[in-house]
């Protein structure tokens, strides 16, 4: 879909499975619009008919008996109010139905949609901004499509009736009310123009402050400790200012639209009010065709006055229309392969063959990196910090393709297989666990919701989580708080390891998963790993080399490249990289830089 179409067409398109309820919200404002102009139609006949009885316009039907004229224009009026009454009632309840209808898919589908981008996307956004697109932005367009919506067909309906009707009464006046029309017309879009990018400023600033504000909310406990809540508050307070910066550039714009248009407005009516009336005094006008004249340019002009506020809506919808379009038209770059891979298929054999990769064009990461992991061996990943050794997890699951050579499982490139199902067949256990708020058997039970209270705690069991958990307040059933803030850091990591038994992946990844406990705790989450790495390819990154001793072969990346590879005891005496970080963690070297 080309962001060149106007929000409007885009819309469209976006709403083609409920066209048929547009169409039927639109007869619904115009069929009302129409019975509302009615009324004065019937008020100018009344007086007619009061004023030249016999000879009035009713009398050209058959109804000689002016009693009778009125009892029909009674009846009339009663039909016509009940009519324009239950239109009303139609046109509200579709449209804001339709409202919540499209705002809660386009919500869905834009959340469904971002969860397919690439990791890419989000490490160069901020959680606030998209927070401020699926939050904000759809919550925009739902308002106009509310109410402002029906106001702008309402106001279109009375220009082309109430013209139909003035041209037939008495042209010769007729064209004076719809001077100002033009002028108005002309206004609108002109006003429509430079008020765009004005509100689209609005939306961009809001979607800053909103990523500073979550930035910030997440990262309240080190703001906290570095006594830095005042400087956090001048930082979000520059930020609002900016948006109301923004605010105040289009409400300057947007305030002096309606005051001008009344100004226009006043010449119409004016012109009508004295040219019709000195018309009916000479006789070449009837005062029920003056009255209904009068009446009626009351009814075209003055919902013009409104027509800047339902703009300044209808800018404010569309400018946020273009904001979550833009986030549906972007299309992920790692898209899934047509080879399906059954759990049970999988034999866990992985291999790197010569893989190079860079987040930015000249800047490696790896550098013809070759790693075999058979299926079934414990592999250890280690290295300094920034050697590559995250790069090789996010390859492994596919948050990014290599820039050169490739990833094979089980014989087949990453790239050719089902991405649910490679993603399924791997197990993450990760340092920077992340719980959902919850409870502890929700979260426990992530991969597997349907899983068993037995299975559930089971997998604690193996995790070595089961004794704290029922030391929790509510046991499984405590609630964790946001990120897991209510446990403390190994016991978080114990969750996500039962998580992990739970989900009995064929292939885990253990990223640092000991890397920020103490003693105790990394030897209770030691003794875990080992039990659920039998009979499975298990990936272990890790710093503290005491927890890799036992793999069967370790690859060790320094610069991006693998400078040695094999068992601990072959690097130990091979007395290189690996066997110096060795004698620093053991004591029997120290660093020779500190800092």
């Amino acid at each position: 879909m080309s962001t060149a179409y106007h929000p409007i067409r885009r819309l469209w398109e976006y709403a083609v499975g409920h066209r048929r309820r547009i169409i039927a919200a639109t007869s619904f404002s115009i069929l009302n619009k129409a019975f509302d102009l009615a009324p004065p139609i019937l008020i100018g006949t009344a007086v007619d008919v009061v004023v030249r009885r016999e000879d009035s316009m009713l009398s050209g039907f058959g109804i000689a008996d002016t009693r009778d004229q009125l009892i029909v224009l009674a009846i009339l009026t009663f039909i016509i109010w009940l009519l324009e009454s239950l239109f009303e009632y139609l046109h509200s309840i579709w449209w804001r139905n339709l409202a919540q209808t499209i705002q809660h898919e386009l919500r869905i589908d834009a959340y469904a949609h971002t969860q397919t981008l690439d990791m890419r996307f989000f490490e160069d956004r901020s959680t606030g901004g998209l927070m401020a697109i699926l939050n904000d932005d759809i919550n925009q367009l739902e308002r106009f499509l509310d109410g402002g919506a029906n106001n702008l067909l309402q106001v279109a309906t009375t220009v082309i009736l109430v013209g139909i009707g003035f041209f037939g009464i008495a042209w010769q006046v007729a064209w004076m009310a719809f001077i100002p029309i033009p002028l108005i017309l002309w206004g609108s879009f002109r006003f429509q123009r430079r008020i765009a990018p004005r509100y689209a400023a609005v939306r961009d600033q809001v979607g800053v402050l909103n990523g500073q504000l979550s930035n910030n909310l997440a990262g309240i406990a080190t703001i906290k400790s570095f006594t830095t809540e005042d400087r956090e508050v001048a930082r979000i307070a520059a930020e609002s200012e900016l948006y109301q910066s923004a605010n105040r550039r289009a409400i300057r714009l947007s305030s002096a639209f309606s005051p001008l248009i009344r100004i226009v407005i006043l010449t119409g009516f004016t012109a009508t009010l004295l040219v019709g009336g000195f018309r009916a005094l000479d006789g070449q006008l009837a005062v029920g065709a003056y009255s209904v004249m009068v009446f009626l340019t009351q009814r075209l002009l003055w919902p013009l006055t409104r027509l800047g506020e339902t703009f300044d809506l209808f800018q404010r919808a569309m400018a946020s229309t273009n904001r979550v379009l833009d986030l549906l038209a972007i299309r992920p770059i790692i898209t899934s392969g047509a080879t399906p891979l059954p759990r049970g298929a999988v034999d866990g054999h992985l291999k790197f063959d010569r893989v190079d990769f860079a987040y930015v064009d000249g800047y490696p990461v790896l550098d013809s990196v070759d790693i075999d992991m058979p299926a079934g061996h414990t592999i250890a990943i280690v290295g300094a910090t920034g050697a590559g050794k995250t790069t090789i997890i996010k390859l492994l699951l596919r948050f990014y393709d290599p820039t050169g050579g490739k990833v094979d499982l089980d014989g087949h490139s990453l790239s050719e297989l089902d991405l649910e199902d490679l993603r399924s067949a791997i197990g993450l256990v990760s340092q920077d666990v992340f719980l959902f708020h919850g409870t502890v058997r929700e979260n426990i039970a992530y991969a597997r919701p349907d899983a068993s209270m037995e299975d559930i705690v089971s997998a604690a069991a193996v995790a070595e989580a089961h004794e704290f958990i029922e030391g929790l307040p509510q046991g499984y059933d405590t609630i964790v708080g946001e990120r897991g803030q209510k446990l403390s850091g190994g016991q978080r990591q114990r969750l996500s390891i039962a998580r992990a038994v739970l989900a009995d992946p064929p292939i885990l990844i253990l990223d640092e998963a000991t890397s920020s406990v103490d003693n105790e705790t990394e030897a209770a989450i030691q003794r875990s790993l080992e039990r659920i790495s039998v009979d499975r390819t298990t990936i272990v990154i890790a710093h503290r080399l005491s927890t890799i001793r036992n793999a069967d072969r370790i690859y060790v990346l320094d610069g991006g490249k693998v400078v040695e590879q094999g068992t601990h005891e072959h690097l130990v005496a091979t007395d290189g990289l690996y066997a110096s970080l060795w004698k620093v963690q053991t004591g029997q070297a120290v660093p020779w830089h500190v800092g």
